[in-house]
């Protein structure tokens, strides 16, 4: 006998649909940095532009890992998919990395609401992943 089918829950659609606007955002600012896009990096001083094109391939590559991750663990939550959970927990952990190499360098230039904004982009990314966790235990995911 075949499983039966959970109806998927009306916070699915909600929390998929607003993960995939935040981290489609994410990866549009990552594509956008990554190819030195003019018109987008204008407000941001020289210097932080400078050390943004400057950064190791390595960093590029936590970065994307973090940005786009997520995109697809939004991807996965709305398409019920257990492997969201991974893909998120990955996300997290890159955007630690991430985060963290750039908070200990000290020659990286700063910005106002710099450690907000990281704590902010982290706990969203945690909390994504604990829901999609949750669902999967919940059977929701498949």
């Amino acid at each position: 006998m075949s499983q039966p089918t959970l109806k998927t829950p009306w916070h699915v659609w909600v929390v998929g649909g607003l993960s995939l606007l935040w981290n489609a955002f994410g990866c549009y600012d990552f594509s956008m940095t990554a190819t030195n896009n003019a018109a987008y990096l204008e407000p941001y001083p020289q210097e932080l532009r400078d050390y943004w094109l400057n950064m190791p391939v390595w960093v590029w590559a936590i970065w994307a890992i973090g940005v786009f991750g997520s995109l697809l663990g939004s991807i996965a939550l709305l398409l019920r998919r257990k492997f969201a959970y991974p893909l998120f927990a990955a996300s997290f952990l890159a955007a630690l990395i991430s985060m963290g190499r750039s908070l200990t360098d000290k020659d990286a230039p700063t910005m106002e609401g710099q450690m907000m904004m990281s704590l902010v982009i982290l706990a969203i990314i945690a909390l994504l992943a604990l829901y999609a966790r949750w669902l999967s235990h919940r059977d929701v995911l498949r």
